[in-house]
């Protein structure tokens, strides 16, 4: 049934995507808005109450439905309902038209079109970029919003929960960002936990979303960014996906020399700290051509993901 249901799922999405602004994803940010009024006095474990609580009020009926449906061996009825709600937790085809569209620009050689794109997009200034540097920030949203929105679902959806596992982790995503990235939540000891708790739900999902770029792309140069530049990232999860990601197409993704120590020999107090090389990123400067590379990498670690749980569902049933 899972294998089943997400494909189906991912077929749906395909033929009718579901909108970024539509009422669900709407109300929940309600939602999450109104907890931080409630919550909000100015302390970490406020936001560590109000997390559990809209979890749980998020999570509790999508498990009891779930298991009402199997307790009375409603499979069918079980079956759509994990459909749906794989369906409104994935986000394949949520931003994929602001790519897509990067791409007819910068192919066109309309940079001015590519950056309004990348701006609405990314919500980021991006007066003055070049095509090259489009390119790279196109190429990272991507990579990351896939793994957000796509194989982080995959992982938990596959754990006993299931849907409830799903919606875990996109709204703990949600929550992480909604809670401390605008403006007035900066600093704040609110939003602590919240990203705290997604750090470690993300754990794992982003390590098996850089395995799958890796063996699905330059597995030696993937797992070699990996190891030794993914730490120069100031978010761990996501230096190892760009990292792992930008080494599997050959193109060399983020700044991370902004985090990274200089190699700086034993008597460094007499030598000149600009004349000292600091280590850089392998690959390529990523070009227009690498929004192409990405959207084929994406897709085969998908087919790679699918493939292997076909393989567990099958050994599951033999079982």
């Amino acid at each position: 049934m899972t294998f089943l249901s997400i494909l189906c799922a991912l077929l749906l999405e395909q033929m009718k995507p579901l909108r970024a602004d539509n009422p669900i994803y709407a109300n929940i940010k309600l939602f999450a808005v109104r907890m931080e009024n409630w919550f909000n006095a100015g302390q970490a474990s406020h936001g560590r109450m109000g997390w559990f609580l809209m979890m749980a009020a998020l999570m509790v009926p999508t498990a009891l439905i779930y298991w009402v449906l199997l307790r009375y061996n409603l499979i069918i009825a079980a079956f759509v309902w994990n459909v749906l709600i794989v369906y409104l937790t994935l986000g394949f085809r949520h931003y994929s038209h602001y790519f897509t569209s990067i791409q007819l620009a910068l192919n066109a050689g309309d940079e001015p079109a590519a950056r309004a794109l990348l701006a609405e997009w990314t919500r980021t200034d991006t007066v003055g970029l070049e095509a090259n540097e489009i390119a790279r920030i196109a190429v990272e949203k991507a990579l990351i919003t896939t793994h957000r929105n796509v194989f982080g679902v995959f992982f938990w959806f596959l754990l006993p929960l299931g849907p409830a596992a799903a919606v875990m982790y996109r709204v703990s995503e949600y929550l992480a960002r909604a809670w401390n990235e605008p403006d007035h939540m900066k600093n704040e000891a609110f939003g602590q936990f919240a990203a705290r708790a997604f750090y470690w739900i993300d754990w794992i999902p982003a390590r098996l979303t850089a395995v799958a770029f890796a063996v699905v792309g330059n597995f030696e140069d993937a797992i070699y960014a990996w190891r030794n530049f993914a730490h120069r990232w100031r978010d761990e999860a996501i230096g190892i996906i760009l990292a792992a990601g930008g080494g599997a197409m050959g193109v060399r993704l983020g700044t991370p020399q902004e985090n990274a120590a200089k190699m700086v020999p034993a008597d460094a107090a007499t030598v000149d700290i600009s004349d000292v090389e600091v280590e850089t990123l392998p690959g390529d400067e990523p070009t227009v051509r690498a929004l192409q590379s990405t959207v084929g990498l994406v897709w085969r670690a998908l087919l790679l993901w699918m493939l292997l749980l076909l393989l567990m569902s099958g050994a599951m049933a033999l079982g």
